[in-house]
């Protein structure tokens, strides 16, 4: 018969399986688990922060003690000078000196450091970083249409975040930088390409990012976002050179010294030269070579439709896993990939290993694996890529029609205590 269906013939939507009692009481533990790991991290840090000798036992140390060499007119790349300044705040002996490893523009960031106590400065120091963290994340939220749950809250407990948070290391400044550039790429170029400045405090970490948004601005003739980072990046260099004029000089040296990519950093990178032939040095720019032309050929592919928070994410996490070399600390950096998974997937099981992976991140430091070369590492880049990929696939399998779940401990807790 024509006409209007009747109600009856009308789809019947399948209604998502509720959880059963054991299956609430079992992400009730997990997320009680994950809320204690993440509250003894906070709690450490804040220790930390009131130690005797704090300034000296976290990489804030090299940060502060740069300023004060270039507050007097100093070289703030010799580690023979920076020494004397480290131990007197607590840096422990036997450690060699810390030497901050960014390039002369980021003096322009230690600067003020070298006017103020080492007390006061890894306070404001502490306190910029976790601005950066929380700014971040509102802004990746936002871009995301600011959704009413709190599945944002995943981004601030995220594992290296926080590890970096612990140390005072300037990660969470690039980690600001990218996501001002996603949030503004599309409305102000010109500011977002000066965002792309705290990247550069890192640029090791943005090999094959770095490759494709050179494609990008070119394809699409966005020179304003390249004008931007031009900018920023010489009024810095000239701000350095009024600072130091031999800054550039003092950081060859230095880094010719020092050689971070000999160092036994637990990343793949050094891990793969290492193994198969450790005085051959370009087996370790060979996954950032092997990253960059998968990244161009990933641009080919959606050029037409190239979003920097969709595609942008999984470029990052590529960029990160090829670095030629890089720590736990860097992968902070990786927030808005991992939140950009976390709002499009709908697996609870993919949220619930998340948070226990990061958990599992915020206490190793507790059970004394080493914070910077501990292989115990290895793992963490691998395993964001490869959850990002299942999040994304699990989005894309189920489709897009109903908002992602999130695992509420209030409703989860109510829940299992019916049992």
């Amino acid at each position: 018969m024509n006409g209007a269906p009747a109600a009856h013939d009308a789809p019947i939507r399948k209604q998502p399986a509720q959880p059963g009692k054991l299956r609430i009481f079992a992400e009730f533990l997990l997320v009680a688990g994950c809320t204690l790991a993440f509250v003894f991290t906070v709690m450490g840090i804040g220790a930390g922060l009131l130690g005797r000798d704090a300034p000296g036992t976290r990489d804030f140390v090299e940060y502060w003690a740069s300023g004060q060499q270039l507050a007097h007119h100093a070289n703030p790349y010799d580690g023979t000078s920076l020494l004397p300044l480290e131990r007197a705040v607590g840096l422990p002996a036997g450690i060699p000196p810390m030497v901050m490893g960014n390039a002369p523009p980021a003096l322009l960031l230690v600067y003020p450091l070298g006017f103020v106590s080492s007390r006061a400065g890894e306070l404001l120091w502490a306190l910029l970083l976790l601005a950066c963290l929380i700014a971040s994340v509102r802004m990746v939220r936002r871009i995301h249409g600011a959704p009413n749950d709190k599945l944002h809250f995943l981004g601030y407990t995220f594992g290296p975040a926080l590890v970096c948070l612990a140390a005072d290391q300037a990660a969470l400044f690039v980690l600001l930088g990218l996501a001002l550039f996603l949030r503004f790429y599309r409305s102000r170029s010109f500011l977002a390409g000066a965002s792309l400045w705290f990247c550069a405090l890192k640029p090791q970490l943005f090999l094959p990012f770095g490759l494709v948004l050179l494609a990008w601005i070119i394809t699409n003739r966005r020179y304003r976002v390249l004008a931007g980072a031009v900018t920023a990046l010489v009024v810095s260099t000239g701000i350095a050179y009024v600072l130091d004029p031999s800054a550039w000089t003092q950081y060859h040296q230095m880094m010719s010294a020092s050689r971070y990519d000999r160092l036994p950093i637990p990343c793949l990178s050094i891990v793969l030269r290492r193994s198969i032939s450790p005085g051959t040095m370009w087996l370790q720019y060979l996954p950032a070579a092997i990253g960059c032309i998968w990244a161009l050929a990933y641009f080919r592919k959606h050029r037409r439709d190239w979003d920097w928070l969709e595609h942008g994410s999984l470029l990052t996490l590529v960029s990160v896993l090829v670095a030629p070399y890089t720590w736990i600390i860097d992968q902070a950096i990786l927030v808005p990939a991992i939140l950009h998974g976390v709002y499009v997937t709908r697996s609870r099981n993919l949220l619930a290993l998340l948070a226990l992976a990061s958990a599992v991140l915020e206490v190793a430091p507790l059970r004394g694996f080493a914070l910077m070369q501990s292989p115990f590492y290895l793992w963490t880049a691998p395993a964001w890529l490869g959850w990002y990929l299942l999040a994304t696939r699990s989005s894309r399998r189920e489709g897009a029609t109903d908002p992602p779940v999130a695992i509420d401990a209030t409703e989860t807790a109510t829940e299992a205590a019916g049992l």
